[in-house]
């Protein structure tokens, strides 16, 4: 079987060790060995020289809103998974509002799958969720395979995925650690935003006060209270106020299973910035100031923060409004994630071996995929090759998201995705798309 060798060869391959000069050896799909860069080569093996180019392991982005079906005219399968690879993702794992049906029973998982199965240029995968009405649907649904469960403390924007009240948040998490499920939490306490200033308009300040930091701390709070008496698995979704950090640094010391995530534009985009009315930088939570996002570099650089994943969250072009209370929240990055982080993390002094562990590694960990998320034998040979000097302004016609609305709009980034390599086939040419070879995962076939 020589000759279906696949050998991708750098001076700069990131591996869970960190950077060295390398010859990477796939077979069927997966790595077969990570030699030496001058190692003798398998004989028959096609052979690709990447240079100077990193060879990273795929991305794994386990927080995006494809919408499909229902709101395929925001965002689809073929439209989300071409961004994500042509960004470097590999992996990604879909959640379940936004679409109609929401994925919150066996049936409307079907009709998920259903859509995506021809459509997806990746491997995707499947969140369910917990909301009022559907405990009987929770083990079910992981039983059908999805990777954990999504819920809101607060009102998620569209009228199919109600938020939990307290006693329903206690009811789901006790039925979802009985089977040592994962609950994934949009974290904001909704009597903080309620008590807040409400002033409509395109103010960013005003929008900002609407969503104060008190909100993720006592929703946060909350739930490590609950993880800790419940010995459940909790996920915190999107962190933006770094000011949760110091209690959730303490919650895990103790043994208490919490992990958090944040995204991309908390580390690299700030409050002072966003222009009144340019409600393209409106998600919630929101984009907070300069001082809060160094310290939430500081908690990815100390391990407090798992991983960094895109809460990808579109719309169409119409819904983002002048006035910040009225758009639409969400932050359109499936393909800019990797060069925007890696923007920010070399100008502070950090390394792609980190940013591959924030992107791939700990993504990857938080949904159990064994199989991907490093660059080494045994693991799927997933590879997103970055030339890491090369700069490029983002222009949004350059874009595979189906509305090209993006707060990155005419920035300089560096990075530029080569291409991206799936079960060791090419599916990327710069940003120009080779095939659809994704495929669906289950829980249970990580």
């Amino acid at each position: 079987m020589a000759d279906d060798r696949l050998v991708l060869r750098s001076t700069r391959v990131i591996t869970p060790e960190g950077s060295r000069a390398a010859s990477v050896v796939a077979v069927d799909g997966m790595i077969d060995a990570v030699l030496p860069h001058d190692a003798p080569l398998p004989a028959g093996a096609r052979t690709v020289e990447l240079g100077d180019d990193a060879l990273l392991p795929g991305l794994v982005d386990t927080h995006v809103h494809v919408n499909d079906p229902g709101r395929s005219a925001w965002e689809g399968f073929a439209t989300a998974t071409g961004a994500a690879a042509a960004g470097g993702i590999t992996t990604l794992l879909d959640m379940p509002l936004n679409s109609i049906p929401p994925t919150t029973t066996v049936d409307h998982l079907r009709t998920k799958r259903h859509v995506a199965r021809d459509k997806a240029h990746i491997d995707t995968g499947f969140w369910g969720g917990a909301v009022p009405g559907n405990l009987a649907d929770l083990r079910p649904l992981h039983d059908a395979g999805v990777f954990g469960f999504k819920c809101f403390l607060s009102p998620s924007g569209v009228e199919e995925f109600p938020e939990l009240d307290p006693r329903q948040l206690e009811e789901a998490l006790t039925e979802i650690a009985s089977f040592d499920g994962l609950l994934i939490v949009h974290a904001e306490d909704p009597d903080r935003l309620t008590d807040a200033p409400q002033r409509p308009g395109g103010r960013y300040a005003d929008f900002l006060a609407s969503r104060p930091r008190e909100a993720e701390h006592e929703a946060v709070a909350r739930l490590i209270g609950l993880a800790r008496r419940l010995d459940a698995r909790v996920h915190i979704l999107h962190l933006s106020s770094a000011a949760a950090l110091p209690a959730i640094a303490a919650a895990r010391s103790e043994g208490v299973r919490l992990t958090v995530e944040t995204c991309p534009h908390f580390l690299t985009l700030t409050a002072e910035e966003v222009p009144d009315g340019a409600t393209e930088f409106k998600c919630c939570p929101p984009i907070r100031e300069r001082t809060n996002q160094d310290a939430l570099w500081r908690g990815l650089a100390d391990g407090t923060l798992d991983c960094v994943v895109s809460d990808h969250s579109p719309c169409t072009a119409d819904l983002k409004t002048p006035d910040f209370m009225d758009a639409w929240g969400g932050i359109s990055s499936l393909q800019l994630g990797l060069p925007a982080v890696w923007t920010e993390a070399r100008r502070r002094g950090h390394t792609l071996h980190q940013v591959a562990q924030w992107m791939s590694t700990g993504p990857a960990r938080l949904a159990g995929l064994r199989d991907r998320g490093a660059v080494e034998a045994g693991r799927r040979a997933d590879f997103t090759v970055l030339a890491p000097e090369e700069t490029f302004s983002v222009d949004p016609a350059d874009l595979h998201h189906r509305n090209r609305v993006t707060a990155y709009a005419g920035r300089t980034l560096h990075g530029v995705v080569r291409s991206t390599w799936l079960r060791g086939e090419q599916i990327t040419d710069g940003t120009r798309l080779l095939g659809r070879t994704g495929r669906l995962l289950e829980r249970t076939s990580a």
